[in-house]
């Protein structure tokens, strides 16, 4: 697909999410990965828009993710929040995984805060953790941005010394604290998937400098910073990686201690939109 073709659809998808909201869409944009989606149930006045009700949006096939786009208010702001994301291990290239990113981009969004659920490496890392991502290590095999650039969004080579915004993980520091919660930070190491990594892979990564590691997050990451929109990320560390875990990992495991964080997490985004 050229730019031409690929402009065309988010300029459409735009079109119809302004007109589905009669009114400016949010400046703020959360992506809710694995597990943590109910929270933008809280919202109020919300719009709930399935996915394939979107022109060109690319549907989950992932348990756990629902795929709804919900547009509503809290603390006073105007937010929107994807329930579920689609992953590049689902068949789809990565301008289809990021083309939700490229619409709320055109729709004006500033701030994106971006979770996961992720593997933990960091040996001082336990299960239910939460990790604010100050960094990542692309090993997805591929750029985003490889082909002709879309020069209506941003520059051909985008600078990626602050791909998550020290300002907003400052504050999300500051929110964590006064929540008494003991949040962990580091370095977010993206793998294509659908395998969980060998134990001789997450040793390469930890010798990388990886903290934890997940099969999401950094394709959305590169596209909203070559748009200029802010991004602090969060990772919930749901199991130990290989290696490390003395059991198997599955995708259970993910979404129990998904659950069983997910006020805490809540807690933690919800204060920080409070804050923004």
């Amino acid at each position: 697909m050229d730019n031409k073709e690929y402009l065309s659809r988010i300029y459409e998808a735009a079109g119809y999410l302004n007109q589905r909201i009669k009114g400016d869409f949010p400046e703020i944009i959360l992506v809710l990965g694995s597990g943590l989606g109910d929270y933008a149930n809280q919202f109020e006045n919300r719009v709930v828009i399935p996915y394939d009700e979107i022109p060109h949006f690319p549907k989950s096939t992932v348990v756990g993710h629902s795929g709804n786009l919900v547009i509503g208010e809290k603390h006073g702001k105007k937010v929107a929040a994807m329930q579920g994301r689609v992953h590049f291990y689902e068949g789809y290239t990565m301008r289809d995984i990021t083309f939700p990113a490229r619409v709320f981009t055109a729709l004006g969004v500033k701030t994106a805060i971006i979770t996961n659920a992720a593997g933990g490496i960091n040996q001082k890392f336990i299960n239910g953790d939460l990790m604010i991502i100050n960094d990542h290590i692309n090993f997805m095999g591929t750029n985003v941005l490889i082909g002709e650039n879309l020069a209506e969004f941003g520059p051909r080579f985008p600078d990626m010394t602050e791909a998550y915004s020290i300002k907003l993980i400052d504050k999300m520091h500051e929110v964590a604290d006064h929540l008494n919660i003991n949040i962990k930070e580091g370095v977010y190491i993206a793998n294509s998937g659908p395998t969980y990594e060998t134990p001789a892979e997450i040793r390469m990564a930890a010798t990388l400098g990886a903290d934890a590691v997940g099969m999401s997050t950094v394709p959305e990451v590169v596209v909203f910073n070559h748009g200029g929109v802010e991004v602090v990320g969060v990772s919930c560390i749901t199991n130990m990686a290989a290696g490390i875990s003395k059991t198997k990992l599955s995708h259970d495991e993910v979404k129990e201690t998904a659950e069983m964080v997910k006020g805490t997490f809540t807690s933690l985004i919800d204060n920080f939109i409070k804050k923004l």
